[in-house]
């Protein structure tokens, strides 16, 4: 099952475009090979603003709010106070870092549905008695619902979706495509909230204090754009699939597709007691709901906001405890029908379980709130943000042109820097003040990035999932090399990235709400 079990060969594809894609891809790959591991790297960039900051302060480099017509100065972090500033205050850079808490709360309550097995049953029924002609659908909308599971999708879907097709008597390579570029595509497109959202939102809400302190981006103020960008990815991924890729006579593995094993067949199949079980849990998700809805209802509810607000209510400001007790409810059921968990110890375990799959993120936190520390306290972020304001006024571009823009822009950084969370540190706290400045919401801002942070994750070599996949592709089709699966991967997103920018663009300029607030 190991993504490494065979060494992948470079596979050379007749058509010249994508011989030079594959040439682009192997550069790209060849630079972000020799780029330090993301915690360090943003060590390092800690290190540039150190000193750029103490440049910039002896250039005497200034700028004018525009809302305030406070003078802003670059301050140096190689003077007393910024010595001070660096040593004083990392434990709370650290501690206060928005995403830190939200997280990994969020984490906690997917962890519990993870370990009970609810999440793999779901997905294993959302397709397993799918006709075939609405398999790739089937499939490719199931990936936009695994979204909630996070990284785990991956590991999950792709061997189910290679049972799902060869069940079907079609080719098991093709079942692997669909559910790689699904998940990793459409990565930041879900019906349902993620912990994507909630990651997000904080970092926004972070860099939007900048211009407005008073700012705030939930967790769900993409979600109507979410939601709906779901259906849509999953709509064109199978199009192209059907209309192109499975048209082509290179998708056929290695042996005969033959009828499933009795072991396979298990494999794929829900029980009858895991039927009960999903009843059950749906039923408890929609009382959970409902409860939810009716406490929020009077007027004078405590789960209302200032002057009676939804939007502004503890419901929306606490999202993150929310989905952990949605998350955790669920969980608890279905593992105490099947039988996952016996005993209270064993929620215990999947917490500390769900907990370790966290570390790597929190390490990377520690370095990335540093950072973002630095750089707010240094003014550098609010001179770039003003000046590339007043820049882009001067140009008298419309805002869905800047927006395209920055598409573009992340849409290629993302190649080398596949982490979604640590890029966006990276970008927002530039992007969500300079286009403020212009009157584009930070929530708009989000929902353009969110496309361009996805649509490229299924091409670049740079992801672990790429060669994960790959891996299971060789299982089949053991000649299938890097080239093989870039030769599929690269026109699905293609079409995908085009089709999903013009709806954001139709979508900003009819002024529909991005989501809730």
């Amino acid at each position: 099952m190991s993504a490494t079990a065979t060494e992948p060969q470079p596979t050379e594809p007749p058509s010249r475009a994508l011989r030079a894609a594959f040439r682009a891809f192997a550069a790209i790959e060849k630079v972000g090979n020799k780029l330090p591991n993301p915690f360090w790297l943003f060590w390092i960039l800690a290190g540039v603003v150190i000193v750029l900051s103490a440049i910039l302060a002896a250039a005497g480099v200034s700028t004018v709010h525009p809302g305030t017509h406070d003078t802003i100065e670059v301050r140096s972090l190689l003077s007393k106070a910024g010595l001070t500033t660096m040593v004083e205050g990392a434990v709370e850079n650290f501690a206060t870092f928005p995403p830190l808490a939200t997280i990994l709360i969020v984490g906690f309550g997917i962890a519990v549905a993870q370990a009970s097995g609810l999440f793999t049953t779901l997905l294993r029924r959302m397709v397993a008695r799918v006709p075939g002609k609405y398999l790739t659908f089937a499939l490719s909308m199931t990936a936009m619902v695994a979204h909630v599971a996070g990284d785990a999708a991956y590991v999950t879907l792709i061997p189910l979706g290679a049972l799902i097709f060869r069940a079907a008597g079609r080719s098991p390579v093709l079942g692997c495509i669909v559910a790689y570029v699904s998940i990793s595509a459409g990565y930041d497109a879900s019906p349902s909230l993620t912990t994507t959202d909630v990651l997000l939102s904080s970092i926004s809400t972070a860099a939007a204090h900048t211009i407005d302190p008073d700012y705030v981006v939930t967790p769900v103020a993409n979600y109507f754009f979410g939601l709906a960008s779901s259906v849509l990815v999953a709509l064109v991924i199978t199009l192209v699939v059907e209309k192109v890729i499975a048209k082509r006579s290179d998708l056929d593995p290695d042996d005969p597709v033959k009828a499933l094993t009795a072991e396979e067949l298990k494999a794929i199949e829900v029980t009858p007691e895991q039927r009960r079980a999903l009843r059950t849990t749906g039923l408890t998700a929609l009382g959970f709901m409902a409860v939810l809805a009716a406490a929020m209802i009077p007027a004078n509810s405590p789960l209302r906001g200032a002057h009676g607000s939804l939007v502004e209510s503890p419901v929306i400001s606490g999202m993150s405890i929310v989905l952990f007790l949605f998350f955790s409810l669920l969980g608890c059921v279905y593992g105490r029908m099947t039988g996952t968990f016996r005993a209270a110890n064993d929620i215990v375990d999947a917490l500390v379980e769900g907990t370790r799959a966290f570390a790597p993120i929190l390490v990377l936190f520690f370095a990335i709130s540093q950072f973002l520390a630095y750089f707010k306290w240094t003014n550098i972020g609010n001179v770039i943000a003003i000046e590339g304001a007043e820049t882009l006024k001067d140009m008298h571009l419309g805002g869905w042109t800047v927006l395209v823009g920055i598409a573009v822009l992340i849409t290629f950084m993302n190649l080398v820097i596949t982490s979604g969370s640590a890029l966006w540190a990276l970008a927002a706290p530039v992007l969500i003040p300079m286009l403020m400045l212009i009157g584009i919401k930070p929530e708009t801002t989000q929902a353009v990035y969110r496309v361009a942070d996805s649509v490229t994750n299924c091409v670049t070599p740079m992801s672990p999932y790429f060669a994960m996949c790959l891996g299971f592709i060789q299982q089949h089709k053991k000649s299938a090399g890097i080239g093989t699966l870039a030769s599929f991967t690269i026109p699905i997103a293609a079409v995908v990235w085009i089709v999903w920018v013009a709806f954001f663009v139709a979508w900003y300029l009819l002024g529909i709400p991005f989501g809730v607030g």
